[in-house]
């Protein structure tokens, strides 16, 4: 994996910030995508630039802006000459009872976790194609899958999205560019940092590893499936969950 190109949205914090420094360690270039705490992305690139020998660069970029992912793609191409890797991880979740959701917080969910998730593939894509290789991994959640919430209806449908993205981008992409699809659990972030600690146990009790998931664990699964070992996984949807169940 050594020289690989690497960009991964949302990778200035959470399972994007692990996700970047995974790739790191094995001698990939790296590409920090944020759109918001500046300083906080700018702080990480400098860390991963003295820490790893590889060239690392970080992008403002709401991926839900077509022009502005057009640049950043344009951005990076010139700096590197192409893109290997794309991990679609922006994403954003605004919890609140459902039928106090407006259309506008419902919209802007869909925009960034699954417009967003289009836009980088359709332009990042493109290059992938011109070139005949490629990995992109998506990352949804098990909300899109059989642990639904209804204050959470819009990202949940968002990450439902993604899954069935990630099924027609595989198919459009074949047969040299794999699409695969992450979806983790509970995990570690500062998504569910404000999670009490009631509903914090209560939630331990249906997995089965009884804990909820570091952003390192979810990032290894993600590094693996764009390696050699995992040339033949494509089109697949991977829980990351620690065995989680409704019980």
């Amino acid at each position: 994996m050594e020289n690989l190109v690497v960009l991964v949205t949302g990778s200035n914090r959470g399972i994007g910030k692990a996700t970047i420094e995974e790739f790191a360690k094995v001698g990939c270039n790296v590409v920090i995508n944020y759109c918001h705490h500046e300083e906080e992305a700018l702080e990480f690139m400098e860390y991963i630039g003295n820490t790893y020998s590889v060239d690392c660069m970080a992008v403002k970029c709401d991926i839900s802006d077509e022009e502005e992912v057009e640049k950043m793609v344009n951005s990076i191409v010139d700096h590197f000459g192409t893109i290997d890797v794309l991990v679609n991880n922006a994403s954003v979740c605004r919890d609140s009872l459902l039928l106090d959701k407006t259309v506008k917080n419902f919209r802007r969910i869909l925009d960034v976790n699954l417009i967003g998730t289009y836009l980088c593939s359709k332009y990042v894509g493109k290059i992938m194609l011109e070139k005949k290789s490629g990995m992109i991994v998506n990352v949804s959640s098990t909300n899109a899958i059989d642990t639904y919430y209804p204050e959470s209806c819009d990202y949940d449908a968002s990450k439902a999205g993604v899954i069935s993205l990630t099924h027609n981008l595989a198919r459009e992409f074949a047969p040299n560019i794999r699409v695969n699809c992450v979806c983790p659990g509970w995990v570690k972030t500062d998504m569910n940092k404000d999670l009490s600690i009631e509903q914090i146990n209560e939630e331990r009790k249906n997995i089965l590893v009884g804990r909820f998931a570091e952003s390192e664990e979810i990032a290894k699964v993600i590094k693996f499936l764009c390696s050699d070992d995992a040339s033949y996984i494509n089109d697949s949807i991977i829980r990351v969950d620690g065995g989680k169940y409704n019980g």
